[in-house]
Parts: structure tokens; C-alpha cells; sequence
């Protein structure tokens, strides 16, 4: 048991499965309250079913109504809250720039940015009753890097940069730390995806991509959901306490985020 996540208030996004549900998991194992919202009700359930004790709403982020009715919800419950995890977010398309839909880029910047603006708005007043706390956000390699056919998302998740740093300079005097975990690509469905589309973009195979994406870090691997709820429990614990307005980097050491061109056999 690690003790100083009992008892705590926290709130996290899109923790149906993935990442979330693994952060989930572990703060609810180690005594935490925990309630989470997603948008896909069938893995809402799942959950609930896997977790009893779990409190969960099935609603969108990147929709203003929805989000206000979830935190009002919160704070029915709660009443105040020590942590708001914003990890909600999509992959958005895979392709240059010139070939990139306006309401794909819409979609993408709506869940990733807006979403983490609009919860983090509602979360701020119940992390000021608990006489401060912590918002964390799930960025990305691509929170400080270039990523080639990844417009979208990367300017979803250099933005989560710019919102972590203001916030803990406008949140510091109420004790309120903002960090964001950047994680390398996470094994799963969801870079897998991006890999399948990324290989339909590009002409090749998914194996030849996914080879590429493991050779842009020194360790040569892709990372797990528990090395990042790991980072959560640290930020969540004393040790951190005055660490805020940073990114914490999980990646491997990240060499390059480039594509070379692959050659037509």
C-alpha cells in the first residue's frame, strides 16, 4: 500500500481502457476515490464491472455541456478533488499536411486541447478547496518534437506545454502543481493504428514502420501503460511536491522523430 494515495479525490479522463484505465487501477488498489469519464460507454462498463466501487459518466471532453455536467457531478461526490488526470486524447490522421481534412485537424485539436482546457477549468476550483493538488496531462514525444505526418497531434500536444507552464504560474499561489508525462508511443491498439495508417500512407508495411518508429530511441522499445500511472504515483506523492510547470520525459531517450524514406522493393 502506498500511503499517500489513500484517501485521495481523483478525477480521470478517457479511463476506459489504455492508459487511463491502468492509472485507474492502481490509485483505486492503493486506497484512492476515483472517478473517471470516457466517451465509449461499452468500455465504460467493462470497467465498472472489472473495478466495483469505480465511479464513472459516459461523456465527450471536447463538449462544453457535457464536461460542466460531469464536474458538477464531481463535486456532488467529492465535494473537493486532489488530482485531475487530463488523458484523454486521439491519434488524429496520418498524412502531410496538404492532405490533412480540416475537420480531422478540427477533431484532433477539439479532444486533445479544448478537452484538457475545459476539464481543467472545472477541476481548478475543487483542487483550490482541498488547499491545493496537482493536474496532470498526457503529452507526448511530440509535446517537443516534430512529427512528420502528425500535424495535428503535434500541435495538440506542444500546446499542452504552453497551457502546463502558464497554469502553474497562475495556480502556484494556490499550491497547485501542473505537470505534464510524456510518454514515448505506448504499446497497444492505439499506436498500433497509427503504424497501420501510417504504412497505408506511406506504401509499406506495417512491420517496416513499426521498425522505424522502435530505431527513433537509444533503448529501441515502445513503453507500457504502468511506466506511465508509475510517473502519476510519483507526482501524486510528497517527493514531488515542488515539482511543477515540467515535463516528465518516459521515452527511451527519443534520438529522432524524422521518417526516412522508405525504398519500394
Amino acid at each position: 500500500m502506498m500511503e499517500h494515495l489513500k484517501d485521495l479525490n481523483v478525477v480521470i479522463t478517457a479511463a476506459a481502457s489504455g492508459i487511463g484505465v491502468e492509472i485507474a487501477k492502481i490509485l483505486m488498489k492503493n486506497g484512492s476515490n476515483v472517478i473517471v469519464c470516457d466517451k465509449n460507454e461499452v468500455a465504460l462498463k467493462r470497467l465498472n464491472n472489472e473495478c466495483p466501487g469505480l465511479l464513472s459518466m459516459n461523456i465527450d471532453v471536447s463538449n462544453e455541456e457535457d464536461v460542466l455536467r460531469f464536474f458538477d457531478e464531481v463535486a456532488s461526490k467529492f465535494g473537493s478533488i486532489d488530482a485531475l488526470i487530463n488523458n484523454a486524447g486521439i491519434a488524429g490522421p496520418s498524412s502531410e499536411l496538404v492532405n490533412v481534412e480540416m475537420k480531422d485537424w478540427e477533431d484532433t485539436i477539439r479532444v486533445n486541447l479544448t478537452g484538457t482546457f475545459l476539464c481543467s477549468r472545472s477541476a481548478i476550483p475543487l483542487l483550490q478547496k482541498s488547499d491545493g493538488g496537482s493536474i496532470i496531462n498526457i503529452g507526448s514525444t511530440s509535446s517537443f518534437m516534430g512529427t512528420p505526418l502528425r500535424s495535428a497531434y503535434t500541435a495538440s500536444k506542444w500546446g499542452l506545454i504552453g497551457l502546463t507552464k502558464t497554469w502553474a504560474m497562475e495556480y502556484g499561489k494556490d499550491k497547485i502543481r501542473v505537470n505534464t508525462i510524456c510518454p514515448t508511443s505506448v504499446s497497444g491498439e492505439r499506436i498500433d493504428g497509427v503504424i497501420k495508417r501510417d504504412a497505408e500512407y506511406r506504401n509499406t508495411t506495417p512491420e517496416k514502420i513499426k521498425e522505424e518508429y522502435l530505431n527513433q530511441t537509444s533503448l529501441k522499445t515502445f513503453i507500457d501503460s504502468e511506466e506511465i500511472a508509475g510517473m502519476v504515483v510519483y507526482l501524486l506523492s510528497p517527493l514531488a511536491k515542488n515539482i511543477s510547470g515540467q515535463m516528465m520525459v518516459i521515452d527511451g531517450n527519443t534520438e529522432t522523430l524524422s521518417m526516412p524514406e522508405i525504398k519500394k522493393e
